[in-house]
């Protein structure tokens, strides 16, 4: 007897994942986006402060920002590399929801550049709640974008995925049987009516 969950069952689990995991995301005192290349986070900060009031560190596995003399909003160890030299950060004023309000609001805007551009973060440091990174879906990109070697890797994986789906065989079957062929023609003494290909 089968114990997997129904599609019922797993839609309710998925969702319920997803609330806990955007009830967790929202607790953090930033947010955060990402790219399959880079990450950018905001954290908002009061309005009088200017950027020598805060103390901003981008390092290869390290991100700390805060504000001078008060515990940081973010301090810990990244989950993947980054390039510190291609990262920035800026003290973002923000426009005021009620133009008649003096008081305006700033946001610290970190921009972090991956060192991989291949995977997908859980989280912005290692002390964070994680995301589930399966669930990503990246933002469609145009095979004409991606460099020679890897726009004839994803061919290849798609053409194999439709061949599939279609129960045909993929590129691997095909170069298999086209050996065997070769290796027939050339050894036709030989009897091939029992070979299984594997």
């Amino acid at each position: 007897m089968s114990t997997s969950p129904s599609p019922e069952e797993r839609e309710k689990k998925d969702a319920e994942a997803k609330a806990k995991e955007a009830e967790e995301q929202a607790k953090l005192p930033y947010k955060w986006t990402q790219t399959i290349g880079d990450v950018d986070i905001t954290v908002p900060v009061p309005g009088n402060l200017k950027g020598r009031d805060l103390d901003v560190v981008i390092t290869k596995t390290k991100l700390k920002v805060g504000v001078k003399g008060q515990p940081p909003i973010i301090d810990g160890t990244l989950p993947k590399e980054i390039h510190p030299d291609e990262s920035t950060w800026t003290l973002e004023t923000l426009s005021s929801p009620s133009s008649g309000s003096s008081t305006s609001s700033k946001e610290i805007a970190l921009h972090l550049d991956k060192s991989n551009k291949m995977e997908w973060w859980p989280h912005v440091v290692t002390s964070a709640p994680p995301i589930d990174t399966s669930k990503i879906q990246p933002e469609n990109s145009k095979l004409s974008d991606l460099d020679g070697e890897t726009r004839s890797m994803v061919e290849k994986m798609m053409y194999d995925q439709r061949q599939k789906e279609l129960g045909k065989p993929t590129s691997e079957d095909e170069k298999k049987a086209q050996m065997l062929r070769k290796f027939q023609e050339s050894h036709p003494e030989m009897d091939f009516s029992n070979a299984k290909m594997g």
